[in-house]
């Protein structure tokens, strides 16, 4: 199985003319990071912006937590500031919450973070549902909070009740909510017409297309902010990519690695607001900003890259 680290040396290996290093410094050259409206406010924010499951959850677990200081660091400093975590990821909002203290950053970081205390299909105890939301203030050390969204669409009618109270009292700026099943789309998609939502949170990747039939013409259509989990299906796309060379016409979209191909893939999309792949690897967070600076596929350069992803062999999700 190939992971990114793998990928990565691998492509350069293949013959690739510049160092990783290098074309990173490229892509960097060409400006600054990308900010997109908050249609519902139009604030804007960067496109790029860092998850905190897979391996940063599994890292923030450990005893040395150093690593994702470093990464946190290296995304304020370049301009990123999106931050996507939840209660549900272990250790993740409380160690990025202690480490943003520690760098000075906590004001510089746009926290966006979830509720779920409903069991599958069950009711939402709202008690446990504000004391969960507490704890996260608690753990950002912040008074207002950016973002909170329904976690995987748990007791909507409670859940993002609470939420709409807590925007009514200035308290959280946005609201919205969450699914990567395919098999809640429906839901997914009553919901957005039927509530005032300010985001909402999916899985989207070059070669996980479902979200494109409807929720996101609709999220265009009802002005709903869209924040993006795993553009890399987690390593599925690495995995799937190989020892494979970047293809020369990445480089007529800015890209300058298999990631920012992937996040240049997602961005394409005007729907998309930011998309947040998670990593516990400063070089990953820059290289990952990358994806965000320069120019992005039209159209036609997205079918393109979508067909290219199509003919290699698929791995399990």
């Amino acid at each position: 199985m190939i992971d990114r680290r793998q990928c990565i040396g691998m492509t350069l290996a293949a013959g690739a003319a510049l160092s990783f290093g290098s074309r990173l410094a490229l892509g960097a050259a060409h400006g600054k990071l990308i900010s997109r409206p908050i249609p519902s406010s139009r604030e804007t924010i960067p496109v790029v912006g860092l998850g905190s499951s897979a391996t940063f959850r599994t890292v923030a677990q450990g005893e040395d937590v150093a690593a994702l200081g470093d990464v946190l660091d290296a995304m304020v400093e370049r301009g990123a500031t999106v931050f996507d975590t939840a209660p549900s990821y272990g250790a993740s909002e409380g160690v990025a919450g202690r480490l943003a203290r520690e760098l000075g950053i906590t004001q510089k970081i746009f926290w966006a973070t979830k509720v779920n205390v409903a069991p599958r299909g069950g009711a939402a105890d709202p008690a446990a549902a504000r004391a969960q939301i507490e704890e996260s203030f608690r753990r950002f050390g912040v008074s207002k909070m950016n973002l909170i969204q329904v976690h995987n669409l748990g007791d909507i009618p409670v859940q993002l009740g609470i939420l709409k109270e807590l925007k009514a009292a200035k308290r959280v700026a946005f609201i919205g909510i969450t699914s990567t099943d395919k098999e809640q789309y429906g839901e997914l998609a009553r919901v957005m017409r039927e509530e005032p939502l300010d985001f909402i949170g999916v899985d989207y990747a070059v070669d996980n297309r479902d979200v494109e039939e409807t929720i996101l013409p609709l999220a265009i259509e009802r002005k709903i902010a869209v924040m993006v989990y795993v553009p890399f299906g987690r390593t599925r796309l690495f995995q799937r990519v190989g020892d494979r060379a970047l293809p020369a016409w990445a480089a007529d979209f800015d890209a300058a690695s298999w990631a920012q191909f992937f996040i240049k893939y997602v961005l394409g999309h005007p729907a998309v607001t930011v998309v947040t792949p998670a990593t516990s690897q400063a070089r990953h967070m820059i290289d990952n900003i990358g994806g965000g600076i320069g120019r992005l596929p039209d159209a036609a350069t997205r079918r393109k890259m979508a067909d290219l992803i199509d003919t290699l062999p698929p791995v399990r999700r």
